[in-house]
């Protein structure tokens, strides 16, 4: 099966302004085994760091790596619901979200590094999964999110470069 059209990148009209950081960040290639290369490498990360580190933060009022993980998870999940509803015609406005407002009630600091690693390690599986089924056609269907149009395609190129740019700034910030 013919998967090459999953390696071609969003346009800039297939996406609000404020990714285009994210699509940036999202290696060239296939989108689907970019995420599961990426998650690979995610895990290998996450899995070195000593729980004693779960509540390190590079400054004051940064978020703790336990909230980093937490927001991850947060992310995977609203992005793929998004790309869920518009890639099976759902023209229905889906609000925004508040990824500060989503920590902050996260309770990510009574869970482990381990449960929360856990966690996105199964949402990402699940992006996989999703993505990895959908067509062409699926791919460049659009929808409204946080007041913007965004297509499926978009979505998910959003997702890895996300994933690459906390993964950075982890290596970078807090380690």
């Amino acid at each position: 099966m013919d998967t090459s059209w999953r390696a071609k990148k969003p346009a800039d009209d297939e996406f609000a302004p404020f990714y285009a950081g994210y699509v940036k960040r999202a290696p060239d290639g296939d989108v689907v085994e970019t995420m599961d290369r990426q998650l690979a490498e995610t895990l290998s990360l996450l899995r070195s760091l000593p729980e004693s580190m779960g509540d390190h933060s590079y400054a004051p009022g940064k978020w703790k790596i336990r909230e980093v993980i937490g927001h991850l998870s947060d992310a995977e999940r609203v992005f793929s619901y998004r790309a869920l509803r518009f890639s099976r015609g759902d023209t229905a406005p889906l609000e925004g979200f508040d990824e500060n407002q989503y920590v902050a009630n996260g309770a990510f600091g009574k869970r482990t590094l381990d449960d929360l690693t856990g966690e996105f390690e199964h949402l990402r599986k699940s992006s996989i999964h999703l993505f990895g089924g959908l067509t062409r056609e699926a791919f460049s269907m659009r929808g409204i999110a946080s007041g913007k149009e965004i297509t499926v395609r978009a979505i998910a190129f959003i997702l890895p470069g996300h994933e690459a740019n906390h993964l950075d700034v982890l290596r970078t910030r807090y380690l």
